[in-house]
């Protein structure tokens, strides 16, 4: 048997806060709009933007286009979202937010504020170090890709 121990490798960890954090807040939007993960990740990117392809979701929120897709179609067919064929290539697709799908992000902003907020507050004064501290391993993995 090796030294290496699962529990205190910084991946691991990261891996296993990242999925309970989501998780933590996902029960928050599941059960006031049914939305999954990745739904929530859609529609939290395209309040950012006027019309987006899928292809820009994949590729900004870390997410299998599949998935990206998928997600979009169901929150088409809820009414969140529309879908705009290009017209010089129709497998090209926007998508937008539909008035009833900001109105459900105006709902939703306040409540991701505070879970953010309730995290943030957990971590007391060092708070500031682990928000840069998350901003650079971010911003390296980005840069590495």
């Amino acid at each position: 048997m090796n030294s290496f121990d699962l529990s205190e490798f910084l991946p691991y960890q990261l891996a296993v806060l990242s999925q309970r954090v989501s998780d933590g807040f996902s029960t928050l939007y599941r059960s006031k709009y049914g939305l999954t993960v990745a739904e929530w990740r859609v529609v939290a990117h395209l309040s950012q933007s006027d019309k987006v392809s899928v292809r820009e979701i994949h590729e900004r929120v870390a997410m299998e286009k599949s998935k990206a897709s998928r997600a979009a179609s169901r929150l088409e067919a809820a009414g969140y979202v529309s879908k705009t064929a290009n017209p010089n290539d129709g497998r090209l697709v926007s998508l937008a937010l539909t008035p009833t799908g900001r109105r459900m992000m105006e709902d939703l902003v306040p409540m991701a504020r505070a879970y953010e907020a309730e995290l943030l507050n957990n971590l007391g004064d060092t708070a500031p170090q682990f928000l840069q501290a998350v901003a650079s391993l971010l911003h390296d993995a980005m840069e590495a890709d």
